[in-house]
C-alpha cells in the first residue's frame, strides 16, 4: 500500500492546524507545531497570501493529511459522494468519518489513525466478529468493532485506551470491559466531524 513518509509535523506546520498525527504527544508541549507554528522551508518566516485556488487547495489537502488518504482514494470518495443523494461536501465527510481506521482512533483502540492502521494491518480488529484488516472499510450502522480476544490484542489496545483523553464522537458507543468494544450508532454527520473545514471549497476545486 502506498503511503506518504518523511516528518509528520511539517505536515501540521503545512496546513497551520494540528492534524493530531502522533496521538498523545500532540497534547504535550513537545509538539513541534506548539513550538514553531511558521510554514516548513528555509522562507517560514511568513506565509505568503493565498490565491483563490490556494485556499481551495490547502482544504483539500489538509483533509487528505488528517484522515491519511491519498489523491487517487480522496477522488473516488469524491466521485462516490456527487452520485450519493444530499449535498456532497457532507456526504464527503460522511465516507472519510466512516473509514475502519478513523473509527478504530476515536473510540480511542488507536492513539493516531496511523496507529489505528497498524492495529487494523496486523489483524487486532473484527467487525461483526469478522476479521478485517483493510483500514479503507466503510463501517455501517449497527457495525460492532470488537478486539480480537487473544492476550497481545487487548493488552495493545488497552494501554492505547489508558492514554487516550479525546471524547468519543456521538455517533459511536465505546464499552469498555474484558474486550474492549464499539458499535456505529448512526452514519456520522457535520457536528461529528472532528476537524475545522469548509467543505464548500472541496467540492468546488474538486467539480472543476
Amino acid at each position: 500500500m502506498a503511503r506518504t513518509t518523511g516528518p509528520v509535523c511539517r505536515r501540521c506546520r503545512r496546513e497551520g492546524l494540528k492534524l493530531f498525527l502522533k496521538g498523545t504527544r500532540c497534547d504535550t508541549p513537545k509538539c513541534a507545531f506548539e513550538r514553531r507554528e511558521s510554514a516548513p522551508g528555509m522562507q517560514s518566516y511568513r506565509r505568503p497570501k493565498l490565491t483563490d485556488y490556494g485556499l481551495h487547495l490547502r482544504e483539500k489537502q489538509k483533509v487528505k493529511r488528517y484522515y491519511g488518504v491519498l489523491e487517487r482514494q480522496f477522488r473516488t470518495y469524491f466521485e462516490r459522494a456527487e452520485r450519493a443523494k444530499g449535498n456532497t461536501g457532507e456526504v464527503l465527510m460522511s465516507l472519510l468519518e466512516r473509514r475502519l481506521d478513523n473509527v478504530v482512533h476515536r473510540l480511542g483502540f488507536g492513539l493516531s489513525r496511523p496507529q489505528a492502521r497498524q492495529v487494523i494491518n496486523h489483524g487486532h480488529i473484527t467487525v461483526n466478529d469478522r476479521r478485517v484488516d483493510v483500514s479503507s472499510y466503510l463501517t455501517r450502522p449497527g457495525d460492532v468493532i470488537r478486539v480480537k480476544p487473544r492476550p497481545k490484542s487487548t493488552q495493545k489496545v488497552k494501554a492505547n485506551l489508558e492514554e487516550f483523553t479525546r471524547e468519543v464522537p456521538e455517533f459511536l458507543l465505546r464499552i469498555d470491559g474484558p474486550e474492549p468494544e464499539g458499535q456505529v450508532l448512526r452514519l456520522p454527520e457535520g457536528p461529528d466531524v472532528s476537524i475545522p473545514v469548509q467543505v464548500q471549497l472541496i467540492v468546488e476545486l474538486c467539480s472543476k
